[in-house]
């Protein structure tokens, strides 16, 4: 067997070849670029043995090595994925306090080689792709709803500064009457002084769900007694802020009907599930991807890195404990949405 340790960079990766009977290093660690002159490179240093002769190891980390990993795939080599702790505990085992790109493929080769029943490696498949576009949608969706939520806040701040009692004036907040209100005129100083025709177009907005019972003139009498400063500065923010939640919001659903549609297709029966929508339903597949890659229900927990951590010693053992968040961050935001 020919073990094919790979350190993967963003513009170059490095290679090195070891035979596993022997232990001699039939190719020292040598840089190859990630483009498709480099990956023929790779290939042709490994074609010189059987495709089943070969096993390709690299670290699962960041998201340079998806391109390589897809194209070796193709080719029907086998290849193991590390965790990056794997190869950095092994490191440090062996005395290493030299970390570099080259000793890195030797390292990698190093724990290819374990014979232990449980493999400190794992062995992927074409299979990791077929939920790619699903991963990518719902990542974009939780990474959108996190933005609009930081613009939110800062909407909030100057709402306190310029109007600090528009919010009590309705029950809830960002509705269709709300923000026009505010992307209109922006204070409770522009409030007071507008024309109350021009203001009740605010209300003007037809659609289930956007009756007020708030008036026209309840808010601007509210606005003449506010006690919020006057900025101009605020009243733009404020505007500009709108704006850019709306287009956040527009993109949302633009995403959310996307993955609906791939959902759809799946046809999973996890969307059968009470709660489970098409989006956290996909998430959650496309987290987890080719769920037999877990042999038992433990792993599919510490997959989402909410399994607690145990605590115990001669004389103590921790009653309560916190999760550990070592597996897929988006995978936690799904379940505890």
């Amino acid at each position: 067997m020919k073990l094919v340790g790979i350190d993967i960079g963003k513009h170059k990766h490095f290679v090195s070849i070891v035979d596993k009977l022997t232990g001699e290093i039939i190719l020292q660690p040598v840089a190859f670029s990630n483009n498709a002159q480099g990956f023929e490179f790779l290939i042709s240093q490994i074609a010189l043995y059987p495709v089943d002769s070969v096993l390709i190891g690299m670290e699962d980390t960041g998201h340079y090595h998806f391109a390589l990993l897809r194209f070796l795939l193709q080719k029907n080599y086998n290849v193991a994925l590390i965790n990056p702790k794997t190869t950095d505990l092994n490191r440090r085992m062996d005395g290493g306090i030299t970390k570099n790109d080259k000793l890195d493929t030797l390292n990698i080769c190093d724990i290819l080689s374990s014979n232990k029943l449980k493999k400190p490696y794992r062995l992927t498949s074409s299979k990791k792709f077929d939920l790619y576009e699903q991963k990518q949608l719902t990542r974009l969706h939780h990474s959108l709803k996190e933005q609009i939520n930081v613009l939110s806040n800062r909407l909030q701040k100057c709402i306190d500064l310029v109007f600090p009692e528009y919010n009590s004036l309705f029950k809830s907040k960002y509705g269709k009457v709300y923000m026009s209100i505010l992307k209109q005129f922006g204070s409770a100083k522009a409030i007071a002084q507008a024309d109350i025709r021009t203001l009740r177009k605010c209300f003007d907005i037809t659609g289930r769900g956007n009756r007020i019972s708030l008036t026209a003139e309840k808010l601007k009498e509210s606005a003449k007694t506010s006690v919020g400063i006057s900025s101009l500065a605020d009243e733009m923010q404020i505007k500009h802020l709108i704006a850019h939640i709306e287009l956040l919001n527009d993109q949302l659903k633009e995403i959310d009907k996307k993955i609906e549609e791939f959902s759809t297709d799946l046809n999973s029966p996890i969307i059968s599930v009470p709660g489970i929508s098409h989006f956290s339903g996909t998430s959650i597949l496309a987290e987890y991807g080719d769920i037999f890659n877990y042999s038992k229900p433990s792993k599919i927990i510490k997959a989402a890195g909410v399994a607690p951590f145990h605590y115990e010693s001669s004389q103590y053992e921790a009653k309560h404990s916190a999760i550990t968040k070592q597996g897929s961050s988006y995978l936690r935001k799904t379940l505890y949405q």
